[in-house]
């Protein structure tokens, strides 16, 4: 168990134990979905597909934690909205055709892209993937969630040491966005956001913080 993590008591769906929900995870889709309620942002989750999840297991080795987040939670619809960045996350029926999408360009063809990167959302303002480091699970069935430049040299950023921790500043940085326009920002809401983000995400996931991709 990660370092000041709970206890991991899990709610069941569909009474499998690979698609269970563990009590950080959960959590993590509860504050996601308040804070859309909060600013008024439409959010659609849903339930996974068994079918379609088992697949993705299988092609795409999609680790424990991920899935039990798309059989409790797949994110039909969800996009965030702050002044630095707007994430959209994929839902499980797009998940296989996304990770050789033509919206990558040559990225996912690149010499040095992985097989073990599994692209999970996409920044909505410039094209940027987010992806799990299979190759780095935890003990939890959890890995890295990192992102790379479109039409840069391949050189991933970290921007959650797992997945549970990046919904966690997806919504943590959706209420530091709260009272911020929506459009038409300047470069200076985008300052003041990142300098009040910084501080939250270091409560979060040091590691993340260090990196610099939120701030």
């Amino acid at each position: 168990m990660r370092p000041g993590s709970r206890p991991r008591h899990a709610l069941g769906f569909g009474g499998r134990r690979d698609q269970s929900v563990d009590s950080d995870l959960a959590e993590a889709v509860a504050a996601l979905k308040d804070i859309f309620s909060k600013r008024g942002i439409p959010l659609t989750l849903t339930k996974g597909d068994p079918a379609v999840i088992d697949d993705l297991k299988k092609t795409l080795k999609v680790p424990q934690r991920y899935r039990a987040f798309l059989a409790a939670a797949d994110p039909a619809d969800v996009e965030t909205v702050t002044p630095s960045e707007k994430v959209r996350l994929f839902s499980s029926d797009k998940l296989k055709a996304e990770q050789s999408s033509a919206a990558y360009g040559d990225l996912t063809s690149h010499a040095g892209w992985r097989k073990s990167w599994i692209i999970v959302g996409r920044s909505a303002l410039l094209g940027d993937p987010y992806f799990l480091d299979t190759s780095k699970l935890d003990a939890e069935g959890d890995c890295p969630v990192f992102s790379v430049m479109m039409g840069s040299t391949l050189k991933p950023v970290l921007c959650a040491s797992s997945f549970q921790q990046f919904l966690r500043i997806l919504a943590t940085a959706m209420e530091v966005a709260t009272g911020f326009r929506q459009e038409q920002l300047d470069d200076e809401d985008e300052s003041i956001f990142r300098e009040a983000l910084g501080p939250k995400i270091k409560t979060i996931d040091s590691a993340a913080l260090r990196a610099g991709h939120w701030t």
